[in-house]
């Protein structure tokens, strides 16, 4: 993206404490820019990993926007004068920006990026007004991508997350039809003072202040008839983050919550989702909701409440959905790039969950935030603590030790098949040529992991790993025996 600060740039307030979350986090974003030791490079891709543990080579392409970053002041004529209208990526789709434009004002860089789909001059060949108008003469139309090569010691993957697309899975929910149907993260940009709206919520078909708000927990979270059945763990908590922020921005609002069970599970959670029910008033149902459809300038809601046994029927002026946590796009991908597994769901795999939970089986490369699973923010801040204490710990070693056990094969049975090599999960294995002629395997020490695939699929069995070979077993077995 043209900025760092992930989603959490996007909110207004963070739970459990309600701290402003601008506040908490341009600060860092501004400090990551000014480091020394820092080179920030936005729009930018991962493309190939080469290399292994304090020895990475990495290929990234840095892809044009037609903007000079060294030039761009980020004083936004470009901006103003752009006559072509863009979706509000940050803001979720409410409201438009420019086809050139900053993500927001405290994006870190401060830097225009030019998004060529919506640009009239790429579009209908003809415009370049920003230009024209462009103090700095930062636009560049010319500009391409640009292909970088670096070389690291290690690699921490924090690729975040994405919300889940509600409409297609939800039809019942309108699909997307109506508009006074909107998500948790556009109704954040409304209680923001500097979203879209200035603060103020609104319904999006006639701009009217709503009284009677209804949130919908899990949507697209634990539901097997979707597919999905995770928890996006932060669902609960900020509808009632919401609730709260609601009652204060329209004192005579009425609030209604239907959930499935709520997982406050965090310290003074609890706390701030009881607060919700006797400080906002919020009243919570128990059940899912079966249909939404307008009816008189406003849509019913017909759900149940489990816990009476009723079927319950809610007229709202304003319906917000609690969606789903995804793996952000192109996070499998970027897995098998980088050599390490990741779930059905696309979410990366630790090494063990319980003795390396920020580690992956590739040494040298490590997880920080949701990119791992579904997380809120403190859990995200103590994991990439963490992972940047691993890469502290390997980086201070001018030498790093290895197991010895690991694969060896014999170069005078080995028949050149390659076999080891389909099957190795960390590319540890190369191919050699030797004096006579013949192609052998050859084990690369520093990427093997000893985990004894490769014996397994070896066909003359020439394959062999360290301290496990037939005869040390034998004589192993041999010595309880007596």
């Amino acid at each position: 993206g043209p900025t760092i600060g992930g989603n959490m740039a996007r909110l207004d307030k963070t739970f459990p404490t309600l701290d402003c979350s601008s506040c908490i986090l341009t600060p860092r974003m501004v400090e990551v820019k000014h480091h020394e030791n820092i080179r920030l490079m936005v729009n930018s891709e991962v493309e190939q990993v080469r290399g292994y543990i304090g020895n990475f080579e990495v290929d990234i392409r840095k892809k044009a926007t037609c903007v000079d970053e060294e030039k761009c002041t980020g004083c936004q004529i470009c901006e103003q004068k752009c006559p072509s209208e863009a979706p509000d990526e940050f803001n979720a789709g409410v409201g438009e920006t420019k086809a050139i434009s900053i993500a927001f004002p405290q994006a870190v860089p401060l830097v225009a990026s030019l998004r060529k789909e919506y640009c009239r001059l790429y579009i209908k060949g003809k415009c370049g007004i920003c230009k024209k108008v462009c103090p700095a003469d930062a636009v560049d139309y010319e500009q391409e991508d640009e292909l970088h090569t670096e070389k690291f010691g290690a690699i921490v993957v924090a690729t975040g997350y994405e919300l889940f697309d509600w409409r297609q899975a939800y039809p019942h929910y309108g699909g997307g039809l109506y508009p006074d149907v909107i998500t948790s993260i556009q109704y954040e940009r409304m209680l923001s003072a500097s979203g879209p709206t200035g603060g103020h919520i609104q319904r999006p078909s006639d701009g009217a202040e709503p009284k009677e708000i209804v949130f919908l927990s899990c949507v697209g979270s634990r539901d097997e008839s979707i597919g999905r059945p995770l928890c996006c763990k932060v669902g609960c908590m900020y509808i009632a983050k919401q609730a709260i922020l609601t009652r204060e921005h329209i004192p005579d609002s009425r609030t209604y919550v239907f959930y499935m069970d709520v997982r406050a599970g965090g310290k003074g959670y609890d706390e701030f989702y009881r607060r919700a029910q006797k400080e906002a008033g919020a009243v919570y149902l128990r059940g899912r909701v079966g249909k939404i459809y307008p009816r008189g300038g406003k849509l019913v809601v017909m759900g149940a409440d489990t816990l009476v046994g009723e079927n319950v029927e809610v007229e709202a002026d304003l319906v917000v959905l609690a969606t789903g946590i995804d793996a952000a796009a192109g996070a499998g991908s970027l897995a098998q790039r980088l050599n390490i597994p990741y779930d059905q769901y696309g979410f990366l795999s630790e090494s063990h969950p319980k003795l390396r939970p920020v580690e992956t089986t590739t040494g040298g490369i490590f997880l920080a935030g949701a990119c791992q699973g579904p997380k809120d923010i403190p859990e995200t801040v103590a994991q990439a603590s963490a992972a940047a204490a691993k890469v502290i710990v390997l980086l201070s070693h001018d030498e790093l030790e290895t197991s010895p056990m690991i694969a060896e094969v014999n170069h005078m049975r080995c028949i050149g098949c390659f076999k080891c090599r389909e099957v190795c999960p960390y590319h540890a294995i190369e191919e050699q040529g030797l004096r006579d002629g013949r192609r052998v395997a050859v084990v690369i020490e520093s990427l093997c992991q000893g985990c004894g695939l490769c014996t397994v699929a070896c066909p003359p069995s020439v394959i062999s790993l360290r301290g496990y070979t037939d005869n040390q077993l034998i004589e192993e077995v041999t010595a309880v025996l007596r």
